[in-house]
């Protein structure tokens, strides 16, 4: 009797085995979308603009296709003017329960000198508060992350020119107990390590004679291909630092 039962037991452990294989076909993950929202170190480029790149345009590669990615950031915008254009909404309209929505602010509404884009810290931050709790209210799940350092070296020290919106955003994610990735401190390490000089390949530098850009263009500030895909890359490594349930999505890379 104990020679059958022993005999059986690998039997049964090869057919739950099987069972657990032929459900993971079976049952696939249900579908969500990330959407993003963010000014221009994230956004969709247009060809005329090549070789500029959002970060957000290199991110769906990093995701199985039970991912779809909505990049809905935009040039110039601000968390004040996404609202106030009615980017927003539209967002919001669509957003179902499980999605997540990745939220980039900072470098536009630091211009206080253009009021239809520039905050106070406390104007950002109530901006912050409304997407959270909004994103909340669908049933989503919002991602705040700090804006993306400029390329600002001076005698080969990097600087910061954010000032304390960074700041503001994590006292906001800290306050609301939203997941954040800082990415600001992530791409000082990356800019800090490569130097003055080797960080420009991350940025949108260009010699002159390009077909967009005849005169050629050095751009402290918007992403190359590469540069964008490293950002991106930081980006996923702060999904999977935070153990969201949206890293089981990631592909094997």
């Amino acid at each position: 009797m104990n020679k059958i039962l022993k005999n059986s037991f690998p039997c049964k452990i090869a057919l739950v085995l099987f069972a657990l294989i032929l459900l993971s076909f079976i049952l696939p993950q249900p579908k969500i979308t990330v959407w993003l929202i963010g000014d221009s170190t994230m956004a969709k480029k247009e060809a005329k603009a090549f070789p500029e790149t959002g970060w957000g345009m290199e991110l769906a590669g990093f995701f199985d296709n039970s991912v779809t990615i909505e990049n809905k950031a935009l040039n110039g915008r601000s968390t004040k003017s996404f609202i106030n254009e009615n980017h927003w909404q539209p967002v919001l309209d669509n957003i179902k329960t499980g999605d997540y929505v990745l939220i980039e602010f900072g470098h536009n509404d630091e211009k206080i000198d253009k009021p239809a884009v520039g905050t106070s810290i406390d104007e950002f931050k109530t901006n912050l508060v409304k997407y959270v709790v909004e994103t909340r209210q669908k049933g989503g799940i919002p991602i705040l992350l700090t804006p993306i350092t400029r390329r600002s070296f001076k005698n080969g020290v990097l600087s910061d020119t954010h000032g304390l919106y960074p700041t503001a955003t994590k006292s906001v994610a800290d306050s609301l107990k939203v997941p954040l990735i800082d990415l600001l401190t992530k791409t000082k390490l990356v800019l800090t390590k490569l130097g003055d000089d080797s960080s420009k390949t991350l940025y949108n530098y260009v010699e002159p004679c390009d077909i967009n850009y005849p005169n050629g263009k050095k751009d402290d500030t918007h992403l190359s291909p590469v540069g964008a895909k490293k950002i991106a890359a930081l980006a996923v490594e702060g999904i999977v630092d935070l153990n969201l349930e949206l890293s089981k999505r990631l592909l094997k890379h």
